[in-house]
């Protein structure tokens, strides 16, 4: 079972990812665009689902998130309420470090500059 300090990890190994807070929780931003949120238990502002401590969210192209939400139906789904801009809930109990890590590295992408994703 992965913990928030795993996300927490891969998130910010992601090239210039850094955590800052939203609406009262941990965001993960790269150039200041929100990639990733943890939930916190009784917060559930935004999501319904935030108000956990064992769910992050985080903003997916729409076609990885069905692709991602089809394959790994458990740990990745579309929030209700703005599921179809992307945002995506994603179950730490119900996922895999490598799963894990394809879903953030693709959200980080949904938001970061072009340039970063050119690499070095």
């Amino acid at each position: 079972m992965l913990t928030r300090s795993d996300l927490r990890r891969i998130a910010l190994a992601l090239p210039e990812a850094y955590e800052d807070t939203h609406r009262r929780r941990p965001a993960f931003r790269v150039h200041k665009r929100i990639f990733c949120m943890l939930g916190v238990t009784g917060n559930p502002a935004l999501f319904t689902s935030l108000g956990w401590d064992d769910v992050a969210v985080v903003k997916l192209d729409r076609e990885d998130q069905l692709n991602m939400a089809a394959a790994w139906p458990q740990a990745v789904q579309p929030t209700e309420t703005y599921g179809h801009h992307g945002w995506t809930y994603v179950r730490l109990h119900a996922i895999d470090s490598a799963t894990l890590e394809t879903v953030l590295r693709l959200a980080w992408a949904h938001v970061a500059p072009k340039r970063l994703l050119k690499g070095p």
